[in-house]
This record gives structure tokens, sequence and C-alpha cells, in this order.
């Protein structure tokens, strides 16, 4: 069975491939420089890299939390930075109907988390002909990731990649379970570390989610000794002035050295595997 995820690593065995970019796309010109720079440290380090912004931020605390630019005028800014910078876009949809449209720029569509259910919403990106990555839900056991694969299976898709982003711990907190990259990858799918939500405190600022940002380089090589296959990082030139979930996003500054470390760690884990 052939995987688009699973075919990036292949291609460098020992290593893992990257989804990175800023939660939400505030402009082009902000967008096509993170772009960029991943790009650039992506090519030197030699990591497949898969750069991530959303259009539309449907799933927002508040009702006057910045949403970005919307899933039209999104689409457009991506497709742009992509056909400059000739990189790989991923970005997710909320609804059955933006399947179609995003294939069209998108060479990855992301189904988000709280979305991660959806019947419709995961057969409607799987339809498209696209590789799909299912962020899995807080509220999942690993072993229930079995029954969204299947819902992509059953349309005929085998390029899918499941996401482990955290479960919920009480209110307003995440924890990650070790064990769910084992059990998720006997499902023979590759599992991706959302390393940057794995840290996100959700609702912790009452109208909007917190996080703990100095925990992402610990859990990332965790992760990566647990055998994950890649990995998710937000990531942004000042955190702090974010538009969107800033706290539980990297420093872009931090991002090289992080990655230099990760790719020890993970050629050391599969060496003893």
């Amino acid at each position: 069975m052939t995987n688009f995820f699973f075919n990036l690593t292949q291609k460098i065995p020992g290593n893992f491939f990257l989804i990175a970019g800023p939660c939400v796309i505030e402009n082009y010109k902000m967008t096509k420089s993170i772009a960029a720079h991943l790009k650039q440290i992506t090519n030197e380090l030699n990591i497949p890299f898969i750069f991530k912004a959303s259009c539309d931020k449907a799933n927002r605390s508040s009702i006057t939390s910045f949403r970005g630019p919307g899933f039209k005028e999104g689409l457009q800014i991506l497709k742009q930075v992509k056909d400059e910078l000739d990189i790989n876009i991923i970005s997710d949809i909320h609804l059955p109907d933006q399947a179609g449209e995003a294939a069209k720029t998108l060479d990855i569509i992301q189904i988000p988390a709280f979305l991660c259910r959806q019947t419709d919403l995961i057969t409607a990106a799987a339809k498209t002909g696209k590789p799909v990555n299912i962020k899995k839900g807080q509220f999942l056991s690993p072993h229930e990731c079995q029954n969204i694969i299947n819902k992509a299976r059953q349309v005929n898709c085998n390029d899918i990649a499941i996401t482990e982003r955290g479960s919920f711990f009480g209110y307003n907190n995440l924890v990650v379970d070790f064990r769910s990259f084992q059990i998720i990858q006997e499902f023979n799918v590759p599992v991706i570390f959302d390393a940057t939500h794995s840290v996100q405190l959700p609702g912790g600022a009452k109208d909007s989610s917190a996080g703990e940002r100095q925990f992402v380089a610990g859990l990332s090589k965790a992760a990566m000794a647990a055998g994950a296959n890649g990995l998710f990082i937000e990531t942004h030139p000042e955190p702090d002035k974010a538009l969107c979930d800033g706290p539980n996003s990297l420093p872009l500054s931090e991002v090289k050295s992080l990655l230099k470390r990760l790719m020890a760690i993970k050629k050391a884990a599969d060496i003893v595997q």
C-alpha cells in the first residue's frame, strides 16, 4: 500500500518530515516570509517540508477572535506562495463542500481535530484524490483512530496520516500519551506529532486558548524517540504578537536548532529499533 507521507521519509532513511507554518494567514507578506525561511532551513537539513497555514479558523474560542482572510482569499494567498516558492502546501477545511475547491490549490488536505469524526467531511476530502492529514481529536483514544481511518479508506483513499496532538486532561489542559504512536502505526498509517498544539491550554485564557511553548522541545524529543514519522509545528517571527495561537507557537528563530537536535534523536532511535 503506497502512502504519500511514508514516501516522504523513505527518500531519506532515518529522517522525519516537517509540517510547519503560522497558525493562520495574517497577510501575504508574512506568510511568504515564514514559508521562505522554513524552506531554506529544511533544504539545508534535508528534511522533507510541507508549509501549513489556515485560511479560516472557524473554531476560534470567541466570536471576536481573528479567523484569517477567509477560505477563498486564503487559498489565493497560499497558491501564490506555493507557486513562487515551489513548495507543498497543506491547510484545513471545515465543510464538505470546501474539499473540491481546496484540492485545486492544496497538496494535502487537513481535517481539524474537533471535526475528525465528521464522516461527510473526511470522505469529501478523501474523494478529491489528495493526501489527507486527520488531526486526532483531543477526545479520542488512539485505538478509535481506526474508525476515522476506515472512513477515508472506504472511498479508496490510502494517502492518510494521523496527527497526535494530546488528549484532554481535566479542564484547559492536554497530555500526550506516547503509546499512541505505536498504536496508531499498527493501522498502517504514519503518525505526525503536533508539538505546538500539544502544549496548548484550550480555553485557558477564557476567551482564547493559552499555551506553554517552553515544553515544545521536550515533547518533540520524546516523540522522535517514540517513533513519530513527522513533526507539526506552528511558528511565528514574534509569537507574542501572533493573531492566533501565539502562546503555543515556536519562535521562528528557534526552529532550526530544534530540528537539528530532533534529527540526532530520530537517527539514534531508528538505530536502536
